[in-house]
């Protein structure tokens, strides 16, 4: 004979409860990993955003009397301390008070014509911390140009 349903399903109960403690887990882990990741993200671009602006400062760096004229185009002479000084003055006034621990690694010249910047900058995660106390280091460079056309 069959065993009433009642008996059966008796032996079922509370089963889902740790079920759903488990995937709501997961789905609070998700959720944190993926605001983690697009404050990574938005703060590589934020910091890209200032080694932009400048290495086109840097770029920009040059005196009137540094200009010759070449192949019937003016083109501009660069030195790195020009360039370095011309960085420095624009981080200097710059707000970059979001940024962590902001500092220039290098800015100079390699061509006479373009300016290179690296800076780096700290990140640390939004909302949990636990697992990167000391955060993570972000290093980006950006390079400008000087054309005149």
């Amino acid at each position: 004979m069959r065993a009433p349903l009642g008996r059966v399903l008796k032996g079922e109960e509370g089963s889902l409860l740790p079920l759903t403690i488990f995937y709501g887990f997961l789905s609070l882990l998700l959720i944190l990993l993926v605001v983690a990741a697009t404050s990574l993200y938005l703060e590589r671009k934020r910091l890209f955003t200032v080694a932009d602006g400048a290495a086109l400062v840097g770029a920009e760096a040059f005196a009137l009397d540094d200009v010759s004229v070449t192949a019937g185009a003016p083109r501009p002479s660069l030195s790195s301390a020009q360039v370095r000084t011309a960085v420095q003055e624009y981080l200097d006034t710059l707000p970059h008070d979001r940024l962590e621990s902001l500092r220039l690694e290098s800015a100079g010249t390699t061509d006479g014509r373009s300016a290179t910047v690296e800076l780096s900058a700290y990140w640390r995660p939004p909302v949990v911390s636990l697992l990167l106390p000391e955060g993570i280091r972000l290093d980006v460079t950006a390079v400008g140009r000087s054309v005149f056309g």
